[in-house]
């Protein structure tokens, strides 16, 4: 059972033949659209539009290039990890918001109006789910993925062009489509999907117990 289309297809390249896909799943009732007197306070002096971040803050996410954009509103990095001073010190404009968990960060999703992806090395990528989940609309690399988990034709925008991306996403912006999308990785789904590929083995199939 593998996580991607992009993982299936590189195995089967490599020679396996019975491989399925098993998605990743998303808390849907955690990670949901929420109205503004949930939103955390401090994003109400914040400038439009809020581009969102979350996640470790490490060299291999490629968090600069998001943050080097020259888009108008208001860069907000959510997490921590090795390269935060570094990023602070180059990006003082940036708001660091540190490690979020459980409401908190459900509810800094449910704030912004775009989630920005930049990382190319992730083979997955739960955040993009939480903040579709949000119904917020993803800006990403056409990488796996977010060629995986939103699409070409999903809600949001993936464009080697990040700006753009960001651009469009924001243009595109529909909650309801982002959050019917999220639902089809709802854990629900993924507990579905498990129980479909398991077999039985009746008595006598393995041998002596």
């Amino acid at each position: 059972m593998v996580a991607t289309r992009t993982i299936d297809r590189e195995l089967r390249g490599w020679g396996f033949d019975n491989t399925v896909e098993w998605t990743r799943g998303v808390d849907t009732e955690l990670f949901r659209p929420r109205p503004h007197d949930e939103w955390p306070d401090s994003f109400d002096s914040l400038p439009r539009p809020i581009q969102l971040y979350t996640g470790r803050v490490a060299v291999e996410k490629n968090i600069s290039a998001f943050l080097e954009l020259e888009t108008p509103g208001t860069k907000m990095v959510v997490g921590d990890g090795p390269q935060r001073r570094e990023l602070e010190a180059r990006f003082p404009d940036v708001i660091f918001a540190s490690e979020q968990h459980g409401e908190t960060l459900a509810r800094h999703f449910a704030a912004a109006d775009v989630f920005v992806f930049p990382s190319r090395t992730d083979t997955f990528g739960l955040v993009l789910l939480e903040a579709l989940a949000s119904g917020i609309p993803v800006a990403a690399y056409p990488v796996p993925g977010p060629l995986d988990v939103v699409g070409h034709d999903g809600p949001g925008c993936l464009s080697e062009d990040l700006g753009y991306a960001v651009e469009m996403a924001l243009e595109k912006a529909n909650p309801g489509k982002c959050r019917e999308h999220a639902l089809g990785f709802s854990w629900a789904r993924c507990a579905e999907l498990f129980v479909s590929y398991l077999a039985p083995i009746m008595p006598g199939d393995g041998g002596a117990a």
